[in-house]
């Protein structure tokens, strides 16, 4: 019995490894997202970190900044959903598929 515990002790401490190994590299990872057909465009890390924002410059009017600032909005929260995506599709390969709790 003893022998089982230290066993399962040690894949646990090897699963934590790799899970600490495999944040590592999705942080260093980018998605990119856009709206307005591309007139705003987001690139958020694997850290759910905004890194870039490019605005097309005839998107930007003075009299409509409703509109660009939706724009905006849209863009980053469409980015950090797909680093989400991408951080709960890995972790998956991780895991086996098991979804756990408070992994993401």
């Amino acid at each position: 019995m003893t022998q089982n515990i230290g066993k399962l002790m040690k894949q646990a401490q090897q699963m934590q490894a790799k899970m600490m190994q495999m944040q590592e590299e999705l942080g260093n990872r980018t998605v990119e997202s856009s709206a307005g057909g591309g007139m705003v465009t987001a690139v958020v890390s694997g850290k759910y970190e905004l890194i870039s924002l490019r605005i097309e410059r005839n998107v930007v009017d003075p009299d409509d900044i409703d509109m660009l600032q939706d724009l905006v909005v849209a863009a980053v929260n469409e980015g950090i959903r797909k680093a989400q995506e991408m951080t709960r599709e890995e972790m998956s390969k991780l895991t086996g598929g098991l979804n756990i709790p408070g992994l993401i």
